[in-house]
């Protein structure tokens, strides 16, 4: 579908991106086609939901966002309120989820504009919780110091004067992770962990992650998580520096629904969502973590080499031992024809 209005999300702080805007907007206006800049800042002391980002946008169908995979995210929120593409021009260092360069982005705009690019869904996490949420003004101070205001309370999607045992339908939409971590540095964080309404175990630790598969290689990788296929559709429960024996990490079903229930006489918890505060949770308060019915749907150009990336962003580097045994090519496909019994697995072209 050709494109007829692109959102730009820009890293406004980095030189490479100030000028790959440049390049989208040249490229958008020889072609005809609406660009407007997407701004999630609002003023001195506030910021747009992602339905009010939406709607100044004027709902293109093309997101646009340079930067790393921060600036990614952004966009990422935007895009998945209703069902936009989005495209990832990559200055990052470490990130997995912008692929495209920015030398490239004109060659990758006229791609996506004749319909020569696939989209590629990744499941996302939305949440449910026992009461409307929301940043008290002291935590935010705390919690945002040095990067501006937070981002505003989850609106619901549901009537919140209704009581609904269920509890309150949110809108938000996770890519990597939701987190419920301590909010006190003195004071761990207890919750209780219920996996399709079944307990787990009540943990007391630093906090908890709720990862997807893309953001396996996020937070959840940093606190010894395992890495998912991001083509896989699971919930990825990692704890962070718990006390017990148990500090293993959980992948439960995508159809599986996620619970966590702050103990009591536990220390309150802060709860973020792709790494942005969204809001404080007092002892007794629960929320709900499940996959969410709207995927992220991102631009590419060709197939994802995602094994490739992991091994390149991460520096893997072979075993010493092997050094003596022979060097592994680096792929493993022979050029003839697939075979009838492999014609339905995901393979890398042929070289």
């Amino acid at each position: 579908m050709p494109i007829s209005r692109v959102g730009l999300v820009v890293h406004g702080g980095r030189r490479e991106a100030v000028s790959g805007a440049q390049t989208v907007r040249a490229w958008c206006a020889r072609h005809g086609i609406g660009c407007v800049d997407i701004d999630v800042w609002q003023g001195e002391g506030s910021r747009h939901t992602p339905r009010e980002e939406v709607q100044a946008a004027g709902s293109p169908d093309l997101i646009v966002t340079l930067g790393g995979d921060g600036t990614f995210l952004r966009g990422a929120r935007i895009a998945a309120q209703k069902d936009i593409r989005v495209l990832g021009v990559d200055l990052g260092k470490v990130g997995f989820l912008t692929e495209t360069p920015v030398a490239d982005v004109e060659r990758a705009l006229d791609a996506v504009n004749a319909g020569e690019s696939e989209c590629e869904e990744r499941m996302t996490l939305t949440m449910r919780a026992s009461r409307l949420l929301e940043v008290p003004s002291p935590e935010e101070a705390v919690l945002c110091y040095g990067r501006g205001p937070a981002l505003p309370a989850p609106q619901p999607e549901t009537d919140p004067d209704v009581d609904d045992p269920w509890g309150i339908a949110l809108d938000v939409t996770a890519l990597n992770d939701i987190v419920v971590e301590k909010l006190a540095r003195d004071h761990q964080v207890s919750v209780g962990v219920y996996f399709a309404g079944r307990l787990l175990a009540s943990y007391s630790a630093d906090g908890v992650i709720l990862a997807t598969p893309t953001g396996s290689t996020a937070y959840s990788f940093a606190a010894g998580g395992p890495v998912l296929s991001p083509r896989m559709r699971a919930v990825i429960f990692t704890p962070v520096a718990p006390h017990m024996a148990f500090n293993r990490t959980v992948i439960a079903n995508a159809d599986e629904p996620v619970a966590l229930r702050v103990l009591p006489h536990s220390g309150r918890a802060a709860v973020s969502v792709d790494g942005q505060p969204r809001a404080i949770l007092e002892p007794g308060d629960w929320i709900g973590v499940i996959a969410s019915p709207r995927p992220l749907r991102l631009v590419r150009l060709t197939p994802t080499n995602f094994y490739g990336r992991l091994r390149e962003r991460m520096r893997l580097t072979d075993a010493p031992a092997t050094a003596a045994d022979g060097e592994a090519a680096p792929m493993f496909r022979p050029s003839s024809p697939v075979p009838d019994d492999l014609r339905h697995l995901q393979l890398p072209p042929p070289p």
